[in-house]
């Protein structure tokens, strides 16, 4: 259990200390021209904390520059206080919430969560599977009933008028999960991210749905079940690896979030994806989970005209 009285979650210097540490292991580097021995910190009370000069490209910078912090006027250590409150919360935190217990604006919170989201964001990611592995793919509807919509929030359009966003998910058994926001079902929209993310060598599981059919001969195995029959498992033929993780993706998106926007569904897959790629079955606790979720920062810019 994580003790939130600990002096990274409530004192500047400690969690600055903190997140050098995790970003600069060998010592601090120039985040504008790669400089790691001709750069010293700046002393004395008439800079900033934190300050580094670097006499290669004679610029300054902190160990938030060239990350999703910089720029940021929130303290620090509320930043690792919410990146932990996010990697440790399974069904995750709202911006509510966060506004409440950081003691910022919600519309700081709201950003701030979706800073972090973009931490959390694979960057680079491998092919899932492999030789004698299996990869579970299955897509669910988000979105509430449009019945219960206010007229002006309705889309008749989408998904045969229920206003639903689609979302695809694989995920490797005793191993990683991979999410999409996809536009519609069909084999022409799931064979590229099926190819893309899925080793060949991967035997694949899926329902009896028809677009997997032709997309399925590509790997080394393809085996369905019959949910249409009632049939949920037939040996290792099953879906319900990929049924568990929607079911977490549902509880969150419903009891924390209620609701979600087609705009920013990707980032909170992003979220969903993270924790469960990190998750406690992979021996991964909540310290070292948001420890690999501030290691994320790096090398990557949310601004908020491109957020909002």
């Amino acid at each position: 259990m994580t003790d939130l009285t600990l002096p990274i979650y409530n004192d500047d210097d400690a969690a600055r200390a903190h997140l050098e540490a995790i970003r600069w292991p060998d010592g601090a580097f120039c985040p504008h021209c790669g400089e790691l021995d001709n750069v010293h910190r700046m002393e004395g009370t008439s800079h900033a904390p934190g300050l580094h000069y670097c006499r290669s490209c004679r610029k300054k910078f902190s160990v938030t520059v060239g990350t999703v912090f910089e720029r940021s006027h929130i303290p620090l250590h509320k930043w690792v206080l919410a990146s932990h409150l996010m990697s440790a919360s399974k069904k995750g935190i709202s911006a509510h919430q966060l506004h409440r217990m950081l003691g910022i604006t919600y519309k700081s919170a709201w950003f701030m969560a979706h800073r972090l989201r973009e931490a959390m964001r694979e960057t680079k990611p491998g092919p899932l599977g492999g030789e004698g592995k299996t990869v579970e793919s299955d897509e669910t509807y988000i979105g509430g009933k449009e019945k219960n919509k206010h007229r002006s929030k309705r889309n008749a359009s989408n998904i045969g008028g229920m206003g639903k966003e689609i979302v695809l998910s694989l995920v490797e058994r005793e191993g990683r999960v991979r999410s999409h926001h996809i536009p519609e079902v069909n084999a022409k929209t799931l064979r590229p991210i099926l190819v893309a993310q899925i080793d060949r060598k991967s035997f694949l599981m899926t329902d009896e749905a028809g677009q997997y059919y032709h997309p399925g001969k590509e790997f080394a195995k393809h085996e369905t079940v019959n949910h249409g029959a009632g049939e949920y498992v037939r040996g290792d033929a099953h879906s319900n690896t990929v049924e568990n993780y929607f079911s977490i993706l549902k509880r969150g998106i419903t009891g924390t979030y209620h609701h979600v926007s087609q705009q920013h569904l990707k980032r909170y897959l992003a979220e969903f994806d993270f924790r469960y790629n990190e998750r406690s079955g992979l021996g991964i606790e909540d310290d070292e989970r948001a420890m690999k979720a501030l290691k994320g920062i790096e090398g990557k810019r949310l601004t908020y005209r491109r957020a909002d």
